[in-house]
């Protein structure tokens, strides 16, 4: 192991242990330089989270081959989800109390200066997993947050062909998106709301944008929950509006082995942008070139009535009511039955026999 550096950022002393420590041996990336690339991301990403409860992925052994994340179904992966704030964290490690869908409270980390970015980086957090929240409201959300998520026959060609109809009706709705890279093959977009509605309201909000879009682009955009039923189309994943329901925030390193990392766009720079084109080598010197753009992100927050309205209309004239919850959740009120359609039919089937 070698000797802990000691960083001053922003007036606090940042340790990092073991800094040659590999953690993407395809690149050659260590401990130290995904610690050096968050401070020099450090105005973007303090902006993403910022008053955020934020949930810590973090891979303490590095990105090598095989390695793999934690789960509810299998918790002895290399990586893990760190949704309460460490022990022993620094008196300047804020946090933010946020409930989980259960009910059941926790303090989540919640940044409130650069230094803590570095802090969870020392503990091997690669992606940073903001709620779309202040600490001063959790229950309601300042961002609709739309994910464009590639499904097998897709790419993220596809989900920006997408992403321009998302602007589009946006536009009618007089409202406007930030657009950002996932860090893999997805869009992301936010669009910043008044924090008046609670998430199971914003989520129906997004419900109803989701299936304004597939009705104009049908080959092409989905919101089947069911896999099965998704097809070579792009699924917007209206869960993610759902409590306890996160994305990689911008500038977030994902952990996979060419080190790319969550990019904020332009629109105009969307069509001929790819995600290997942002990586741990190359944001820094972007950013340094072309600056945070989401930085004006907040200046304005939108209404999202004319979209509750919208889902209204569904209901009353096509019957389209509530969609499937993710399956850790408790049965919520008016949700269909979580069941595949396949063991549906399955099970009809069955009936009739």
């Amino acid at each position: 192991m070698s000797e802990p550096a000691f960083l001053d950022v922003g007036g606090r002393e940042v340790r990092v242990s073991n800094p040659d420590k590999v953690y993407f041996p395809e690149r050659g990336f260590t401990k130290l330089d995904v610690v050096q690339y968050f401070i020099a991301v450090g105005d973007g990403i303090l902006n993403a989270l910022r008053e955020r409860p934020t949930t810590l992925e973090r891979w303490p052994s590095g990105v090598f081959e095989g390695a793999k994340l934690s789960t509810r179904q299998d918790n002895r992966g290399d990586a893990f989800y760190q949704k309460r704030i460490p022990k022993g964290a620094p008196t300047w490690v804020e946090s933010a109390k946020i409930a989980f869908p259960s009910g059941r409270p926790a303090d989540e980390v919640c940044p409130t200066e650069l230094a803590v970015v570095p802090w969870a980086a020392n503990l091997g957090t690669l992606t940073f997993h903001s709620w779309p929240v202040r600490r001063s409201d959790t229950d309601r959300p300042d961002q609709l947050r739309i994910d464009l998520d590639p499904q097998p026959g897709t790419d993220f060609a596809d989900a920006v062909k997408v992403a321009w109809e998302v602007r589009t009706l946006l536009a009618e709705l007089d409202m406007a998106g930030f657009p950002k890279t996932s860090g893999g093959r997805g869009v992301h977009i936010y669009v910043p709301i008044e924090p008046r509605w609670e998430f199971t309201e914003v989520r129906r909000a997004l419900i109803a944008f989701g299936r304004e879009l597939e009705r104009r682009m049908p080959s092409m955009v989905t919101m089947s929950w069911w896999k099965e039923d998704r097809g070579e189309r792009i699924f917007v994943d209206y869960n993610q509006m759902a409590r306890d329901r996160t994305f990689a925030s911008a500038y977030s390193i994902r952990p996979k082995p060419r080190a790319t990392v969550s990019a904020p766009l332009d629109w105009d720079e969307l069509d001929d942008a790819t995600p290997d084109d942002f990586d741990l080598a190359t944001m820094p010197g972007r950013f340094a070139e072309v600056g945070d753009r989401h930085a004006g992100m907040h200046d304005d927050a939108y209404s999202i009535e004319p979209l509750l309205e919208m889902a209204e209309r569904d209901e009353r004239d096509h019957g389209l009511g509530e969609l499937p919850y993710p399956p850790d959740y408790p049965k919520m009120p008016g949700e269909p039955p979580r069941v595949q359609p396949s063991r549906a039919r399955n099970s009809e089937t069955d009936d009739a026999t």
